[in-house]
């Protein structure tokens, strides 16, 4: 077919490299706008656009596609490459840019989305994160007729796998990607032979998965501990739960449930016990084991390399900030 491709992070670029392998003609790549990033807030082009001008491939950044919104000038611009594209279907994938009506209207087959969840359950911009952070067994990827909704349209195609309870955003991300770029390739072929069989979401089983926020990050120890140790997961690589002690912020990477309850009258926070395996520390109704942080300014640290200029020791309480 020939395609119109939008998308940005590594989940994006993963479906793109898919498509391109498979042979599938990319007449236009949409990507968003180079942002700052890193120490020295240098311009940085997404994943997408690497991937794209590697392959010369054609390539538009509009900041906005809203015809009367802030940016007008952006958005008749990408109109005229869309039109020009002449696209079969549009392959969307975590692209960040509100499609409006005309851009859905375009393209033969419609705009077709990778979707980072098992649909309707979580809708919306953080599937994977809030998947882990709920403890869901499962998600999955599901590819959907794009309409005017938020991830309401049509599901085409959707494939279920398992979360792993070692599963990071991370990890699960991953090898969500590589489904659904596979899937997106199955789906383009039921399409070419006129053999798609769109199938209504049901308003049973609908949830949200909203935005990750930096304000979220802060570990509420007074959370059952498998909610703590999910979190800590979620977050991870993107933004890191947080931790606080004696003013200073540190990053939790990797953290487990250890059963059994606390020991009586332990204050949810409080560091039970610390060795070069981890540290203990005591949430409402069980203990969690940290066992990757990470200080300011520094890098990721096992325990034991953190101890060895770190004052944690056994008795002391973490901050408490109530979900």
């Amino acid at each position: 077919m020939r395609l119109i491709f939008a998308g940005t992070p590594e989940f994006a670029r993963v479906a793109l490299e898919h498509l391109h392998a498979a042979g599938h003609e990319i007449a236009l790549v949409l990507t968003q706008p180079d942002r700052p990033a890193g120490r020295g807030l240098k311009l940085q082009a997404s994943r997408v656009k690497e991937f794209a001008l590697d392959k010369g491939l054609p390539l538009a950044q509009p900041r906005s596609l809203r015809l009367d919104g802030k940016y007008p000038e952006d958005a008749l611009a990408a109109r005229t490459a869309i039109e020009a594209a002449r696209a079969d279907a549009m392959v969307v994938a975590a692209y960040g840019l509100i499609l409006p009506q005309w851009v859905l209207d375009i393209p033969v087959h419609g705009c077709l989305n990778i979707h980072a969840s098992l649909l309707p359950r979580w809708r919306g911009a953080a599937p994977v994160h809030r998947a882990i952070e709920a403890g869901d067994r499962e998600t999955g990827v599901t590819i959907m007729q794009m309409d005017s909704g938020l991830d309401t349209g049509d599901m085409l195609m959707a494939h279920a796998i398992s979360i792993a309870a070692t599963d990071t955003s991370g990890t699960l991300q991953d090898r969500l990607a590589v489904l659904g770029g596979r899937l997106m390739l199955l789906t383009l072929e039921k399409a070419a032979a006129h053999n798609l069989r769109p199938v209504p979401q049901q308003p049973e089983g609908v949830t949200y998965a909203h935005k990750i926020e930096k304000d979220e990050a802060p570990i509420d120890w007074t959370q059952p501990a498998a909610r703590v140790a999910q979190k800590v997961r979620a977050f991870n690589p993107f933004p890191g739960a947080t931790v606080s002690l004696h003013g200073e912020t540190l990053k939790v990477w990797m953290a487990t449930v250890i059963p059994g309850a606390p020991p009586q009258g332990a204050e949810p926070g409080t560091v039970l016990m610390l060795d070069a395996d981890g540290l203990a520390v005591a949430a409402r109704d069980s203990i969690v084991l940290v066992t990757e942080l990470q200080r300011p300014g520094a890098r990721r640290m096992q325990m034991a390399d953190l101890l060895r200029g770190f004052d944690l020791r056994a008795g002391a309480v973490f901050e408490v900030r109530r979900s």
